[in-house]
């Protein structure tokens, strides 16, 4: 199998176990991931997914090109490049970047909520290297990201930027040592699920909306994501649990 999957508490690891191709993106990958997200969305006891890749070198290389000159694509119906980019997803993802994230693999990362990396990390769009384009979403979600001098600079040279790079841009969270960065990705997911489920996933589609709203749209949007909240059994166990002095228990519903 190229994916393999593991469960800690409310917390679904997802890894990319094809590290003796840098754990390259092929169809097999990408079907294993997008199981793996059918498997976390349909579970209500799975509350956040992390993402990583197998070994220390790479995160996810990007297509697997050996597969790709036979007429192998790494895309899905459901979530297009690697079983993701396109998904519609609604619980939090976060990337834990164990390598070089390059390609399709920068492309995984772009699609996720936020990132932990290993300190030895590298990012880059190098398609145009190969006489291809980053078209798993890299050309207009990188920009909305950084700086579009920065975006044009890693489209146009395909050259990769550093992990302190990437920090110090917005595009990842932290920086780790190598050998702690599953770790801290999934202890930074079970932070997250120490909150209320729903709340946290509507307030992270409105993050993620709110670039592409007018601040009349957002109020809307606002509105609409607080009533639902406002309708969950959660909303009143958060009060009660500061109330009693307590951890919240939460339902999830």
């Amino acid at each position: 199998m190229s994916v393999k999957t593991e469960r800690r508490g409310r917390v679904l690891i997802v890894t990319i176990d094809r590290e003796e191709a840098r754990n390259a993106m092929n169809k097999e990958a990408a079907e294993g991931i997008e199981a793996a997200l059918d498997e976390a969305e349909s579970d209500d006891d799975l509350w956040a997914v992390v993402i990583t890749g197998a070994g220390e070198k790479a995160f996810c290389s990007g297509m697997d090109l050996k597969a790709f000159i036979t007429g192998e694509l790494p895309i899905t119906s459901k979530g297009g490049f690697g079983g993701i980019t396109t998904r519609e997803f609604t619980k939090p993802l976060i990337a834990a970047v164990n390598g070089a994230a390059l390609a399709g693999g920068f492309e995984l990362l772009l699609s996720c909520d936020v990132a932990v990396a290993a300190d030895h990390a590298t990012f880059g769009i190098p398609e145009v290297k190969r006489g291809l384009m980053a078209a798993a979403g890299g050309l207009f979600r990188l920009p909305k990201r950084v700086p579009l001098a920065v975006a044009l600079e890693m489209a146009m040279t395909g050259e990769p930027i550093s992990a302190e790079r990437a920090l110090a841009f917005g595009l990842i969270n932290r920086i780790v040592p190598g050998s702690a960065v599953l770790d801290e990705a999934v202890a930074l997911a079970e932070v997250i699920c120490e909150n209320a489920p729903v709340a946290v996933r509507l307030s992270r589609q409105l993050v993620r909306e709110a670039h592409e709203l007018s601040e009349e749209e957002a109020w809307k949007k606002t509105n609409e994501y607080m009533t639902q909240v406002m309708q969950t059994e959660d909303v009143m166990e958060g009060p009660k649990a500061f109330a009693e002095k307590r951890k919240p228990e939460w339902k999830g519903r």
